[in-house]
Parts: C-alpha cells; sequence; structure tokens
C-alpha cells in the first residue's frame, strides 16, 4: 500500500505501484485521488484537458495505469516521495502557493475545540478573524 497526500487530502492507493521516480496507479483511483483523467485530448479535470507530450505518452499512460508523478511534474507541481517509494506528496506548484499568499485568504479548514466541537473558517467568512498557530518542532 502507498499512502499519497494530494493537497490536504491523504490517501492510500492499494494497487499503487511505484517504479524509481514514477506512481503508477489505476485510472480510476488516479481520477479519484487528482481529479484527472486521460481523455483523447489528453489529461484532463474539470473541463480543462492537458495535452501529454508527443511521443512521450508511454511516460503517462499504459495498460489502464497513469503515472501521477509524471503528470504532477509536467504541470509543473512539485512531488516528493519517501527513498522506498511507501509515500508521496504531490504538491502544489510555488505559483499557486504564491496566488494564495497575495490574496490574503486562507484556505478552509476546520479544527475541534477543547470539547471536541469543530470549527471551519468558512463559517466566518466576512468577519475578521484572528489566527493564530503553534508548533512544537
Amino acid at each position: 500500500m502507498i499512502t499519497i497526500l494530494v493537497g490536504e487530502e491523504q490517501f492510500e492507493a492499494r494497487d499503487g505501484e511505484a517504479a524509481g521516480e514514477a506512481l503508477w496507479l489505476s485510472a480510476a483511483e488516479a481520477e479519484r485521488m487528482t481529479g484527472w483523467a486521460l481523455e483523447p485530448e489528453g489529461m484532463c479535470r474539470e473541463g480543462m484537458c492537458v495535452p501529454l507530450p508527443p511521443g512521450r505518452e508511454a511516460e503517462f499512460a499504459r495498460a489502464g495505469r497513469l503515472n501521477v508523478a509524471a503528470l504532477w511534474r509536467h504541470l509543473g507541481k512539485p512531488v516528493a516521495r519517501a527513498e522506498r517509494g511507501d509515500a508521496w506528496v504531490l504538491g502544489e506548484s510555488a505559483q499557486a502557493r504564491g496566488e494564495a499568499l497575495r490574496s490574503l485568504e486562507a484556505p478552509d479548514f476546520t479544527l475541534p475545540d477543547l470539547a471536541g466541537r469543530p470549527h471551519s473558517l468558512s463559517a466566518h467568512r466576512g468577519k475578521k478573524v484572528l489566527l493564530v498557530t503553534w508548533a512544537s518542532w
């Protein structure tokens, strides 16, 4: 089993295969985790398609499986993996992170209070909110 972090979500790939810098998933599992699907036009998500480089299609798709690490790199996004290949992170591009910082809008998240009741940042949209964070490392 391979653990994959995509954005803020964690997935377990039951039939994933790590081969060096490649992360092969079934087409269905790749779409479930990333939202990207192989179409005749290339890799598509939410009505947007990215053509695969001519002559390099086999680096991205073969026998009903997709190399999501190659796709991520093709999109200009960072990919990190554990040395054993059992954990992968498909990150956001520096451009996307920079745009989020320039907007000064924090991404939505939900955390419990001391009583265990969940609170979401989106519930406070339109109000001034002070976020205080702390980490032990």
